[in-house]
C-alpha cells in the first residue's frame, strides 16, 4: 500500500501541476478525521482556490473528474467524493489496501526503516550526577532518551548516545563530607551533622542510607568498579579525597545497575571534569573574551548574553573565581561540535529550562560556526508515583525519593518504559503502581503485549497443525481481506512508517504508544470479527498473513520503544 499511495501522490501531483503550474508540490493526502469518508482526504481544491479564483468545490469536482480519467487512479480507487467546501475524499480498492501486508512481511524488522542517511546525531540524556541512586525522574528521562535514538536510527541516522555527569563542584564535595561524617559514625540528625534549615549548604548534605553503606565499603577497603572507572578505598576517614573518588565511582557502579536492569546503554560517559583538565572551559572562556562579547562589573566576568535573546546578562566568573555551570556547558557543546556532531538533542528536567538561552547565546559569541538553534532540547516534567491509592514519596534506598529501579521491582521495566512514554514529556505525569501490574485492558502496556502474544498463539497452533511458516504467507493470495474489519487493519498498518517520521522529527515517542495502542484496538476488532483458523485453505492463509504482518509491526513499534513483544502471555 504505500507503493499505491506513493503512485497515487505521484498523478495527483501531475494532475495540480496541469490545473495550476507549481500546484504539484501541494500534492499530500491526509486520514479522513471520520474513517467512514474513505482513506484518504485531499485539501488541494481550497488551497488553489484562492489563487485560481474559483469556488473550491466547483474546483473539487474538476480534480475528481481528472482523476478519475487517470489510470492509476482507475487501478486503484473505488471512488472519489466531494464534501463541505472542497474536501476530496478518496476509497481505496481493497487490492490497494492488501498491498501493505505483503510488503510488511518482505521487509520484517526494516518495515518502516528509511536508508541510512550520512547524518550523525549525538543524543545526551539521563546525565546525573553521581551524588546518588537513578530517581523516577532519570528513569523517564532514559526511557526518553532511548527511544528518541530508536527512533532516529529507522530514519537513517547514525545515532551516538552520551551521558554527561558532573564530577566536580559543590555536589561532589558534599557527597564526600556526608560519606566522611557517616566514616566517622555520625548520622543524620547527630548534632555535628549540618542542619541548618537557612544555609543552602546544610540542606545539601545527603541523609539516605547508602550514604552508610558507602561509608561501611569505603572503611572495609572495596573495590568499585564501573563502566568508566574502578578504584579501591583507602579507609583513611581523614583521607577525603580518596573518599570522594570512592563514592563516586560507587555511585556510578549503582548507577550502572539501574542502567542495566532498564536495558539502556550508553556509548560514551563523558566528564565535566574533563572539561576543565583539558583546557576546554578556559579555551571557550578565552574565545569569547577574543569575541569581545565579556566585560567585568562588580567583581564578576559577564558574557553580553542579550546580544543574543537573552532576557539579561549572565554571569559567567563569580567574585570567588568559580564558574556558573552554564559555562562548562558551552565548553562541552563546543566540544560536541567539534567532535563532528553537526545535530544533538538534549533531554533534561524542564528546571533546565532557563539555561537553554544563555547556552545558546555562549554558542554564537564563541564564533565557531554553530548554528543558532543548535542543540534541540527535549525537556521533561518530574513523575509522581500512586500505589494503593496514596502517592509515594520516599525510598528506603534513597531517603528522600523513588528510585528507578524500586519502579522497576515493583512492576516491570517493559512497564516502566511504555508508561513513562505514554504521555508529552512536557506533560505531569502520575505513574500508577496498581495499573502497571494488572493483567486487562486498562493497563496499556499490557494490551499491546498480549495482542502480540495472541498472534503468536494463532500463528504457532497453525504451525503445529499444518506445518505452515512465515514463508508461506510471504506469497499467499490476499482476495479474501475485504471485510471493513480486515480493511481497517490493513490502513492502521500503511500508517506505521508516516508515523515514524513524524514521531522521530518531533522528538515524539508517545506517538508511537498511541499508534500501538490503536493497532492493538484493531486487531483485538478484527479477532473478534472473524475466525482465522478456518477450513478454507485460501482465506485463512489469507488471514494469517495480515495478523502475521499485524505482529510484525507490534514487534518493530515495540523495540522502538524498548519494550519486549512476548509470544506468551
Amino acid at each position: 500500500m504505500l507503493s499505491v499511495k506513493q503512485e497515487l501522490l505521484t498523478a495527483l501531483a501531475v494532475e495540480l501541476e496541469n490545473i495550476l503550474p507549481g500546484a504539484g508540490a501541494k500534492a499530500a493526502f491526509e486520514s479522513p478525521k471520520v474513517a467512514a469518508h474513505g482513506d484518504f482526504a485531499c485539501t488541494a481544491a481550497m488551497q488553489l482556490a484562492k489563487p485560481l479564483q474559483l469556488n473550491p468545490r466547483q474546483l473539487g469536482e474538476q480534480l475528481r473528474s481528472a482523476l478519475l480519467a487517470n489510470p492509476v487512479y482507475d487501478k486503484w480507487v473505488e471512488g472519489i467524493d466531494i464534501a463541505g467546501p472542497g474536501f476530496i475524499n478518496i476509497r481505496l480498492k481493497p487490492a490497494a489496501k492488501q498491498a501493505i501486508v505483503h510488503e510488511v512481511l518482505a521487509a520484517g524488522a526494516h518495515f518502516g526503516q528509511q536508508a541510512h542517511n550520512e547524518q550523525r546525531v549525538l543524543v545526551e540524556f539521563v546525565s546525573a550526577n553521581p551524588t546518588g541512586p537513578l530517581h523516577v525522574g532519570h528513569g523517564r528521562q532514559a526511557a526518553l532518551g532511548d527511544a528518541i535514538c530508536n527512533l532516529l536510527a529507522t530514519q537513517g541516522f547514525d545515532v551516538y548516545r552520551e551521558f554527561y555527569y558532573n564530577d566536580a563542584g559543590v555536589q561532589i564535595n558534599t557527597l564526600a563530607r556526608s560519606t566522611q561524617l557517616r566514616a566517622e559514625g555520625f548520622k543524620p540528625g547527630d548534632t555535628c551533622w549540618p542542619n541548618e534549615p537557612d544555609n543552602p549548604a546544610s540542606k545539601a548534605f545527603y541523609n539516605g542510607e547508602y550514604i552508610a553503606d558507602i561509608a561501611k565499603d569505603f572503611l572495609a577497603k572495596k573495590s568499585v568498579k564501573s563502566d568508566d572507572r574502578e578504584y579501591t578505598g583507602s579507609g583513611d576517614v581523614a583521607d577525603l579525597d580518596s573518599i570522594r573518588q570512592f563514592a563516586v565511582a560507587y555511585l556510578r557502579h549503582e548507577q550502572d545497575l539501574d542502567l542495566k536492569a532498564f536495558e539502556v546503554k550508553f556509548d560514551n560517559y563523558y566528564l565535566e571534569s574533563s572539561l576543565y583538565t583539558s583546557g576546554k572551559v578556559a579555551d571557550a572562556v578565552n574565545r569569547l573574551h577574543l569575541a569581545g562579547k565579556t566585560y567585568e562589573q562588580d567583581g564578576a566576568l559577564w558574557l553580553k548574553s542579550t546580544d543574543y535573546g537573552d532576557d539579561k546578562d549572565r554571569v559567567m566568573r563569580k567574585g570567588d573565581g568559580t564558574f556558573t555551570y552554564f559555562v562548562p556547558d558551552v565548553a562541552y557543546h563546543i566540544a560536541k561540535w567539534e567532535r563532528g556532531f553537526t545535530k544533538v538533542v538534549n533531554i533534561q528536567g524542564t528546571d533546565h529550562h532557563g539555561t537553554i538561552a544563555r547556552v545558546r547565546a555562549g554558542l554564537q559569541a564563541a564564533g565557531v560556526g554553530i548554528p543558532e538553534a543548535y542543540p534541540d532540547y527535549v525537556l521533561h516534567t518530574m513523575v509522581r508515583v500512586m500505589r494503593g491509592g496514596e502517592e509515594v514519596k520516599i525510598s528506603k534506598r534513597a531517603g528522600s525519593y523513588v528510585t528507578l529501579r524500586d519502579l522497576i521491582e515493583w512492576t516491570s521495566k517493559d512497564a516502566v518504559r511504555f508508561f513513562l512514554l505514554s504521555r508529552k514529556p512536557d506533560t505531569e505525569y502520575t505513574f500508577d503502581v496498581d495499573l502497571a501490574i494488572q493483567k486487562n485492558n486498562d493497563n496499556p502496556v499490557y494490551y499491546v503485549q498480549y495482542a502480540h502474544a495472541r498472534i503468536c498463539s494463532v500463528l504457532q497452533a497453525w504451525a503445529d497443525k499444518d506445518g505452515g511458516d512465515a514463508a508461506t504467507l510471504k506469497r499467499v493470495d490476499l482476495t479474501a481481506l475485504d471485510s471493513p474489519q480486515a480493511q481497517a487493519l490493513m490502513l492502521q498498518l500503511a500508517k506505521y512508517p508516516t508515523m515514524l517520521t513524524a514521531a522521530s522529527k518531533d522528538f515524539a515517542p508517545h506517538d508511537v504508544t498511541f499508534y500501538l495502542r490503536d493497532l492493538a484496538a484493531c486487531y483485538h476488532s478484527y479477532y473478534d470479527a472473524e475466525r482465522i483458523l478456518v477450513d478454507d485453505e485460501a482465506v485463512k492463509h489469507a488471514r494469517l498473513a495480515l495478523v502475521a504482518a499485524t505482529a510484525q509491526v507490534l514487534h518493530n513499534g515495540l523495540k522502538v520503544l524498548g519494550v519486549s513483544a512476548p509470544v506468551k502471555m
